[in-house]
């Protein structure tokens, strides 16, 4: 199928519905508890009868598969260490002493207001973390943080965001060096067609950052609609579709599909994450049928086409997917 047939094939689902049957759940707004694919929380006791119970997190645990798990955990406990802390250790400057006694340098507070809001009390939970690029002495760890904030008033506020912590190699530990977080755009008042559906398609899980960039207009609809079709074979948990994710390839000068909102991140499919099972058929299935759907580039785990153009795999991508189109 050309190019353009795959392009026409997406618009015509995009008029007529083709995944309509599967999107009737309505979604959460952006700043409410988002399907987030998670471990479930568990109310914890408080001594307070007037403050509402903060849930009970897991901290975020590597897979046996990983590349360099300890270039995550340096970036995942540094996003766990900034978004939560107890009642009376709120703030930029309690922030800062967390970070030093973790081991950070104080000054990455400047970089993580996303996750420094006020309250009394708050717990952050990493999602997932996979990384925008790996090379032999640098890194961008892309970790998608859930936070849930204790008000004054005893009510809890939902929200999160996503963080490009960049890490450099160093001895004994690779060291964070910059924060780059998820910047939101301004709602637009007129969303396509396919954004409605895929806001409503409860088989695409969206993390904040990317709902966010779906409610500003900034992703293209050939994403969008190649999205709720592919939900037709599994539900999907994407990571990354633009805000978060580094504005070029890691390690060159090429602007990412990304930044243009011409590709999508996907970490899991029904649940399974893609580092624990990037060589099974339903991967490559998936990987097969994206390409089909109008994606002209397909990463992961495996190289489906060998010296091909239409696949390509690396150290980057065996924790991911990544799906690249044309406008």
């Amino acid at each position: 199928m050309s190019n353009i047939a795959r392009r026409d094939l997406l618009r015509a689902a995009g008029v007529a519905g083709l995944s309509a049957g599967l999107m009737a759940c309505t979604r959460k707004e952006v700043g409410e508890s988002a399907g987030v694919s998670k471990p479930p929380v568990t109310p914890r006791v408080t001594d307070s009868p007037t403050a509402a119970a903060l849930p009970r997190v897991q901290k975020w645990a590597s897979s046996v598969h990983d590349v360099s798990p300890d270039v995550k955990l340096q970036a995942v406990r540094l996003a766990e260490a900034s978004g939560t802390w107890g009642a009376g250790d709120g703030g930029v400057e309690n922030a800062r002493r967390r970070l030093i006694a973790a081991g950070y340098d104080g000054d990455l507070v400047e970089d993580l207001e996303p996750v420094l809001g006020g309250g009394v009390a708050a717990v952050a939970q990493v999602v997932v973390a996979q990384y925008g690029g790996i090379l032999a002495d640098s890194a961008s760890v892309l970790a998608v943080v859930d936070q849930w904030v204790l008000q004054g008033d005893g009510s809890v506020k939902a929200g999160g965001t996503t963080l490009d912590i960049r890490l450099l190699a160093d001895e004994p530990d690779w060291t964070v060096t910059k924060v780059r977080p998820a910047r939101r755009g301004r709602d637009t008042g007129d969303l396509s067609r396919p954004a409605r559906r895929l806001l409503d398609n409860d088989r695409v899980v969206l993390p904040y950052a990317a709902e966010s960039d779906i409610r500003a207009g900034a992703i293209d609809d050939n994403v969008l609609i190649a999205l709720g079709w592919l939900s037709s074979l599994h539900r999907v948990d994407v990571s990354i579709l633009r805000s978060g994710h580094p504005l070029r390839v890691f390690g060159t000068d090429r602007t990412s599909n990304h930044t243009d909102g011409l590709a999508v991140d996907i970490w899991a499919l029904d649940g399974r994450p893609i580092i624990d099972t990037g060589d099974s058929p339903a991967v490559a299935e998936f990987m097969t049928a994206a390409s089909e759907v109008g994606a002209y580039q397909v990463g992961g785990p495996v190289n489906l086409d060998g010296a091909g153009t239409a696949y390509f795999s690396d150290d980057t991508h065996q924790d991911h997917l990544h799906l690249g189109f044309t406008a």
